[in-house]
Formats: structure tokens, sequence, C-alpha cells
């Protein structure tokens, strides 16, 4: 079996956050979802836990940091190729997130972009062309 990834992520206000995943191409799984959480498919292998404040804090004690203030991660996703790179930011704008706010990369090799989502989170967009990487 394939390993999995479990991105577990504190949102303020669950029906916006899972709006906004919904819009840029998550699907919810009802089966792991809630009141308190939803479970959002970003493929066979990733998913994104949205979980509400009181939620997160049964999981740790630690305080939830503002991410629009503070940079608390950054999560990196492929995308096919340039222009679904771009689609991506676009629609994360069109629902509510704020686009580029990482430098832009682009190299012979590869193009990324980044978005926060409607908490502040940073997800940087990328595309590989490894047919292009230097020669070492």
């Amino acid at each position: 079996m394939p390993k999995q990834i479990f991105i577990n992520l504190p949102v303020r206000d669950l029906p916006k956050a899972k709006a906004f995943y919904e819009a840029i191409g998550a699907v919810n799984n009802p089966q792991f979802s809630d009141d308190t959480g939803a479970c959002m498919v970003l493929s066979d292998t990733i998913f994104v836990m949205l979980l509400t404040h009181a939620k997160w804090a049964s999981f740790t004690r630690k305080p939830i940091p503002d991410s629009h203030q503070t940079s608390e991660v950054m999560l990196a996703l492929s995308a096919d190729d340039r222009a679904a790179v771009d689609a991506l930011v676009a629609t994360a704008e069109a629902y509510g997130g704020k686009p580029d706010v990482n430098p832009i990369q682009e190299y012979p090799f590869m193009y990324g972009r980044s978005f926060e989502d409607v908490d502040g989170h940073i997800w940087e967009i990328f595309f590989m062309d490894l047919s292009q990487m230097p020669a070492q």
C-alpha cells in the first residue's frame, strides 16, 4: 500500500474552509467529516483534515498561530503543467485566497507559485519538467 499523508490544519470557519478546498479541487469525504472537521481528498494519497479550533485543541496543548501573521508551514503540491499552476492559483484567489504570497519560482526545469488559503496556510503549487534539469 502506498504511503498516505494527512495534513491537519486548524480553521476558523469550517464551512468557509471546506468550500474553499472544494473550489480548488478537493472532494469532501463525509465518512471522516462532521461539524468539527472535514476530510478533504486531494488525491488517492493526499488528504487535508480541516479542524475547528476546538477540535484542534483536543490534539495539542500548543497555541494555534495566526497564520495570517506568522509562518507555520508551507505545503507544496505538484501540478501537471504551468497552466495548471496558474489556474489553481487563480481559483484560490477567486475563492478568497491570497495569490503569490511567496516569490514566483521560474527556472528552466520548474515553475511555481503560491497562495494562502482563507486561514492563511501557505500552499506552493509547482510544475517540474525533469527533462530540463541541468546536468551535474
